[in-house]
């Protein structure tokens, strides 16, 4: 997963949209595709009708779109901090999931049709307060908690999806530190900041 460098931890108190209906997850999903075909296809940028959408999707919201082949990720780019309505937050994601991920090569236009999109709404970070690893253990919960580490400028993000393949915690805090590029016990560290967050997932 790939966040946009203009996400700012610090401004973690911007307000995330309230909870999402299905039929709202639906037009999330709907964008995603739509962006992938236009820009794809066509090499145009989809432009999403704002005004025509619940007022949910117009305010301000954090995402990751995750595509993914035949049960394998093909891409996956989020933003952790709100900074635009969350349509063209989804839209811009799966733009850059599909041609972006520095881990993948672009996709072309003749994958479409055997990828598959997930959807994932941040709700707002919040920084765990501890006095020591096993506190921090006791305060995450697999399969609710995102975590996003900080260590210096140093940065690494699962979705609480992660916790299917890593349910234990100290693998997964241990996978998380070599994904942000520091040792696998860098999240023992009492310099180390721990954020977790929720998602509301919708899928394909």
């Amino acid at each position: 997963m790939v966040w946009r460098e203009r996400d700012v931890v610090g401004e973690a108190n911007v307000e995330a949209p309230p909870y999402l209906t299905d039929e709202e997850g639906r037009m999330l999903l709907t964008i995603a595709r739509r962006a992938l075909e236009e820009t794809l296809q066509n090499g145009r940028v989809y432009e999403v009708d704002i005004q025509s959408l619940p007022s949910r999707l117009r305010e301000k919201g954090a995402s990751f779109v995750t595509l993914t082949q035949r049960g394998n990720l093909r891409g996956c780019i989020g933003s952790v901090i709100p900074h635009q309505p969350l349509a063209l937050d989804v839209r811009d994601n799966a733009i850059k999931a599909a041609l972006a991920d520095p881990r993948f090569p672009p996709m072309s236009a003749h994958e479409l049709p055997y990828t598959e999109i997930e959807v994932s709404v941040l709700s707002p970070l919040r920084k765990l307060e501890y006095r020591s690893p096993d506190e921090l253990l006791e305060k995450i919960e697999p399969g609710r908690h995102g975590l996003l580490l900080v260590q210096d400028y140093r940065r690494g993000l699962f979705l609480p999806q992660v916790w299917e393949k890593l349910p234990d915690k100290v693998t997964f805090l241990q996978q998380l530190s070599l994904k942000a590029g520091l040792d696998k016990e860098a999240w023992r560290n009492p310099n180390t900041e721990i954020y977790v967050f929720e998602v509301q997932e919708f899928r394909e």
